[in-house]
């Protein structure tokens, strides 16, 4: 049951971004892009990136570069590392609906350099797709 209904919303979200890249709306919705961000927790050997630090970095660095707002989901992923090896990680998924008519890359690339040079990180994630959104 988990399954088909994970299918189901994968299903329904792409048929949202193929109507968002055609410029096909539903009314009451507008063409806009949305940014996924992937943040890790994990420091090498020291204990990972807490709650608090956490909220400070979006404090200090996401609100005053978004202002209009955004969402944070605790997440966790995993990878292969440089000895094949399974690496897994909790996270923190910043999802962000980018203001119309800006280009918002300088941004995005400036929140995940804060984030790796303050938390010592290899990478950020970042994915941006256009979204049908209404308010």
């Amino acid at each position: 049951m988990r399954r088909a209904g994970a299918l189901l919303l994968l299903t329904i979200a792409l048929a949202g971004c193929a109507g968002a890249e055609r410029g096909a709306c539903p009314r009451g919705q507008e063409q806009l892009r949305t940014a996924q961000l992937f943040f890790g927790r994990n420091i090498g050997s020291r204990p990972g990136v807490s709650d608090t630090e956490f909220r400070k970095f979006v404090d200090e660095e996401l609100t005053p570069r978004f202002p209009d707002g955004l969402t944070v989901l605790d997440g966790g992923g995993q990878w292969k590392g440089q000895e094949n090896a399974l690496i897994r990680e909790s996270s923190k998924v910043v999802l962000i609906v980018l203001p119309k008519g800006k280009d918002q890359t300088a941004r995005l690339e400036a929140a995940k350099q804060a984030y790796k040079a303050r938390f010592k990180q290899d990478a950020v994630m970042l994915i941006t797709q256009p979204a049908c959104v209404s308010f």
